[in-house]
């Protein structure tokens, strides 16, 4: 499943030509993909200019000037695809501007498209109890402290939980725990102050590198202009079960699973 990495860097391949841009037309080849498209959605978006584009959580937005924001998810299976030189089977809904053709593709249909008034995007129900972005200012060790202070729920579900933090998926908490040495079988409100305080920017460093990177190549993951996204060769724990830890202490990545999720991590140097 794309995760906050791959979402970031889909909505900075489309704001490359989308910002800005008019929407000439847009074509719905289905009535639906997770859930109906919004009813009113070609109407609305067509003749829109898109004043600027974002992401939350694993959400990406375009936001269009007539204050209504066109939220998608990618699912699984989803990707958006950018002047594909053959239609798809699985592009369910196209977007055209007056120079390029954009087609979202879903194999799968687990992904979405909502729309929402953008002044009412806080509220709306998969925001409205989102934790903080990783990446901004608000994710500090002393956030995440208060937050999962007398939890004994094992900080690796802690960290995949929305409420506590938004867009944290199972690749980057498992390389987040394996650079702050933290074990992810620890309860969640055992964890140190000290241990948070290498934590939290070993969150905002995984996710910086796998965004610079473009993501990671999972399956049929792909930036919009069709590139992979090559973190996936970086990994120092996820998927090498068997594998000497990278830290060179001897010891060998070890996978169990935890909340029906495979976890890896190296049992000499997580504590």
């Amino acid at each position: 499943m794309p995760e906050l990495p791959e979402v970031e860097t889909t909505v900075r391949g489309l704001a490359k030509f989308l910002d800005g841009a008019r929407i000439e037309r847009v074509t719905l080849n289905r009535p639906d993909l997770r859930r109906p498209f919004p009813d009113d959605l070609v109407q609305v978006m067509t003749g829109a200019t898109i004043t600027s584009l974002s992401r939350r959580a694993k959400y990406g937005l375009l936001h269009l000037d007539r204050e209504q924001s066109v939220i998608f998810h990618l699912g699984m299976s989803g990707r958006w695809r950018i002047d594909p030189d053959e239609p798809d089977k699985h592009d369910h809904m196209v977007v055209e501007t007056a120079n390029n053709r954009f087609a979202l593709c879903d194999p799968r249909r687990f992904g979405s498209v909502d729309m929402v008034a953008t002044g009412q995007l806080d509220a709306w129900g998969p925001f409205a109890s989102l934790g903080p972005e990783p990446l901004g200012p608000d994710l500090t060790p002393a956030y995440l402290k208060a937050a999962l202070k007398g939890k004994v729920q094992n900080i690796k579900l802690c960290l995949l939980d929305q409420r506590i933090v938004a867009g944290l998926g199972n690749i980057y908490v498992c390389e987040a725990l394996w650079r702050s040495g933290i074990r992810p079988t620890k309860r969640g409100g055992t964890v140190t102050r000290a241990q948070f305080e290498r934590l939290v920017p070993a969150i905002k460093d995984v996710l910086t590198a796998s965004i610079r990177d473009g993501g990671s190549s999972l399956r049929d993951y792909a930036a919009p202009d069709g590139e992979l996204g090559y973190f996936a060769t970086r990994f120092d724990v996820y998927g090498r079960e068997g594998e000497p830890c990278h830290n060179d202490d001897g010891g060998m990545i070890k996978r169990i699973v935890q909340g029906g999720r495979s976890t890896w991590y190296c049992p000499v140097c997580q504590k």
